[in-house]
């Protein structure tokens, strides 16, 4: 595990024949194994419905089904999640789990108004409300442009577009009043930096399926929103939470920061800035998550704290989501720049997170989602996710791929 001080920022090392004190092909077999040996028979076992398509993540940890409502958000993460496996890593068994899913939502997922819902049950019946803050259908639209992809679906590229419009609208509708449960203050019109992250990894993946203008100026406008409306020159962080004008106004969220979201939105933006082909973008990106990673760190019990209020207290608990994206960012750092302090902290967090999450030691597969301070393990948990814990592992085993390809030169993006 990395030890002593972070390097200097301007630290730089050529070659990477090891990351985390791992041999590059060492490192890739525990990433394959996380995916292919623990993830994918989990969910081939438990918790998707092959009779009528769609993810059910009412699991315990021993894969006892304990509900089987079907959460329009997982519907689309999971569409998302095994389409992507698909295109990357082949496995019809993937297609089919994604091709069930798209045609259960598409046929169930929307109510008499043409609004996607927020939960169904297992034969489809709508068990909750339309879906008010606009996630719903930005996550189904995520899945529907990697799908279509998969399967050579022209309609559901047109269906994701048409899909994540919807969700854009009710997020733009200044009357839209919905408590969003993790803000201090919630109010009409707000608008949350967690709803421009998804705008930006669903846009960064659609274009480059397909091109389209209004949907390359939403991305424009994303970026801006983060890296100037909700970044803080006072806290140098991104607030979380502003008023539907993209003020700051002068209450609880006026500090508060959820570092979560932060960290996963910058690691995007570099993922965009390699789309663009712009260095400053990415530049300051990578500066930006630097940043939001040194915040977060707990230096007691070590891992990354959720959020914070500048001014008040820490959220102390741990979510496993949280700590897989700063291992996502300084991959990407790792593959496409010589600077060390990314392997620093891609070395510190790895090993934090191989040895407080894994299931395995207490006899179950999968890992935890999220604890308390210390990660202390909690039995009978019900809830399984499909989407974070799966992209981590595809996303830097592709990395890996290509890193190891080049014997561990840095890529020539930026040559």
């Amino acid at each position: 595990m990395a030890a002593g001080v972070q390097p200097q920022a301007n630290a730089t090392r050529s070659n990477r024949s090891h990351i985390a004190g791992m041999a590059l092909a060492d490192l890739r077999e525990q990433y394959r194994s996380d995916l292919f040996d623990d993830y994918v028979p989990f969910w081939r076992t438990s918790g998707f419905d092959f009779e009528l398509g769609g993810f059910m993540c009412a699991v315990s940890d021993d894969g006892t089904q304990l509900n089987t409502e079907k959460s329009m958000w997982y519907q689309g993460r999971g569409l998302w999640t095994h389409s992507f496996l698909y295109n990357h890593f082949g496995g019809d068994e993937h297609l089919e789990m994604a091709r069930l899913t798209k045609d259960f939502v598409v046929k169930h997922g929307r109510d008499t108004d043409g609004n996607w819902v927020s939960s169904m049950d297992r034969e489809g019946r709508i068990t909750g409300e339309a879906d008010r803050m606009g996630y719903a259908a930005l996550f189904l639209a995520e899945g529907l442009q990697e799908y279509a992809e998969a399967a050579g679906d022209d309609e559901s590229m047109d269906l994701a577009i048409e899909v994540f419009w919807q969700g854009t609208k009710i997020y733009n509708d200044p009357a839209r009043d919905v408590v969003q449960g993790y803000t201090p203050v919630s109010y009409p019109g707000m608008r949350v930096g967690g709803f421009e992250m998804v705008t930006i990894i669903l846009l960064n993946s659609l274009l480059q399926k397909r091109s389209d203008p209004a949907l390359e100026a939403r991305m424009s406008n994303a970026l801006e929103n983060v890296t100037e409306r909700f970044w803080n020159p006072e806290y140098r962080l991104n607030n979380e939470a502003l008023d539907h004008h993209f003020n700051r106004r002068d209450d609880e969220n006026e500090d508060f920061v959820y570092l979560g979201h932060a960290i996963e939105t910058f690691w995007m933006i570099l993922h965009e800035a390699l789309r663009r082909q712009d260095r400053a973008l990415f530049d300051l990106a990578a500066e930006r998550l630097k940043r939001h990673i040194e915040v977060a760190w707990d230096d007691v019990y070590g891992g990354f704290f959720r959020a914070m209020e500048v001014n008040g207290v820490l959220t102390f608990d741990k979510v496993l989501w949280l700590q897989e994206e700063v291992l996502i960012g300084t991959m990407i750092l790792m593959e496409h720049t010589d600077l060390e302090w990314p392997a620093w902290w891609f070395d510190r967090t790895f090993h934090y997170v191989q040895d407080k999450f894994p299931l395995r030691r207490h006899g179950y597969p999968m890992w935890i989602m999220g604890g308390d301070r210390k990660v202390t393990f909690q039995p009978k948990t019900a809830r399984k996710g499909n989407f974070h814990h799966p992209r981590h592992l595809m996303l830097n085993l592709l990395a890996l791929d290509r890193m190891i390809e080049r014997n561990g030169a840095v890529s020539s993006m930026w040559q």
